[in-house]
């Protein structure tokens, strides 16, 4: 029986990864859930079983086998390498870790990600669900047809950046309706009825470092081999769900069905219906990504091919997030001993 470590349990989507890993062929492991001071002693629960945030001590990852770091960036800098020297294996879920030497940036559900953890590999940080749900698409057409360019613009939630971001829009849109002033410590400026490309000087929020790391991540799935794709983070009025408008120009024209097919599989789920639209709430608990096409027509529109598409996605950013750190655990489940650490 494993041990599993989650560091950053009260977080949103340390709360995410407990189901994900309860749905899993690791919900038999022993479960240690850890956190800041301000969480000890909150009541927590794993599957069926009611247990109690620790406080991270000095032996909190002691015979721990994989422990996930699900919380603030602070936090997994400040741990990670104490999990390490307890003999762990560290996922990093908070992106803290991608630029360090040695760990792998990882999606096991990509046919395009070969890279493969060893007793060496210091961490495997699972990759931004967005940069999965990208690659995803954009590689899947890569290998069927010829892409001449992708242009990708990502709607982000208000749980991509925390509770914190979460509270403060919902404060925001209370009080806009009563004609109160808005709070703005995360934002520094009005995210409630509003599209937002930017945050104020003084915010908590960055969408530069998101859209940093997702340019990354997908990089470090795709590698050489692309497509290469442009992208803009907005943030968006909404609580959870990522949503994608990405414009693909293909090298030669094909019919709509072509594209389909090349879509089409494991973890994509292709909504046909023209009354049907893929949206951050039809996603909510969702392991697929939610893909509409449209065709963009030829000059003079006398030909059912064309060269130019959109496609408009949505996935359950949280959900998504967690199925790829468990499928991350379950690929390095083969180089740990069964049972607890010697």
């Amino acid at each position: 029986m494993y041990k599993i470590a989650i560091a950053g349990a009260s977080s949103l989507l340390g709360r995410e990864l407990k189901d994900a890993l309860t749905e899993s062929p690791l919900a038999a492991a022993n479960f240690a859930l850890l956190d800041e001071e301000d969480t000890q002693g909150q009541l927590d629960q794993v599957g069926d079983e009611a247990t109690f945030i620790q406080v991270i001590g000095a032996d909190a990852f002691d015979r721990a086998d994989f422990t996930f770091f699900c919380g603030s960036e602070d936090l997994t800098r400040r741990y990670w390498r104490q999990a390490l020297r307890a003999g762990s294996s560290v996922l990093d879920l908070s992106g803290a870790l991608d630029q360090e030497s040695g760990v792998l940036v990882r999606a096991p559900w990509l046919s395009a990600d070969e890279a493969s953890a060893d007793l060496f590999t210091p961490a495997v940080v699972p990759a931004h669900p967005a940069a999965v749900a990208m690659a995803l698409l954009l590689e899947r057409v890569r290998e069927a047809l010829p892409v001449r360019s992708a242009a990708v613009t990502l709607l982000a939630p208000a749980s991509e950046f925390g509770k914190g971001a979460m509270d403060e829009l919902h404060q925001q849109t209370v009080n806009l309706l009563s004609f109160q002033g808005l709070p703005r410590a995360q934002y520094d400026a009005q995210a409630a009825y509003n599209l937002l490309s930017g945050m104020g000087e003084s915010a908590a929020v960055d969408l530069n470092a998101v859209t940093a790391r997702v340019r990354r991540h997908y990089g470090a799935l795709t590698g050489r081999r692309g497509p290469a794709a442009a992208l803009q983070v907005i943030h968006a009025p909404v609580f959870h769900g990522h949503t994608f408008s990405i414009a693909l120009e293909l090298e030669r024209p094909v019919e709509i069905a072509a594209l389909e097919q090349a879509l089409s599989g494991e973890h994509v789920d292709l909504v046909l219906e023209d009354t049907d639209s893929p949206s951050n709430l039809a996603a909510t608990g969702q392991n697929d990504v939610l893909v509409r096409l449209r065709a963009e027509p030829e000059p003079g529109g006398r030909s059912a091919a064309a060269t130019r598409f959109w496609l408009w996605a949505a996935s359950d950013n949280l959900r998504l997030a967690a199925q790829n750190a468990v499928a991350c655990a379950l690929d390095l489940r083969r180089i740990r001993p069964q049972g607890a650490v010697q």
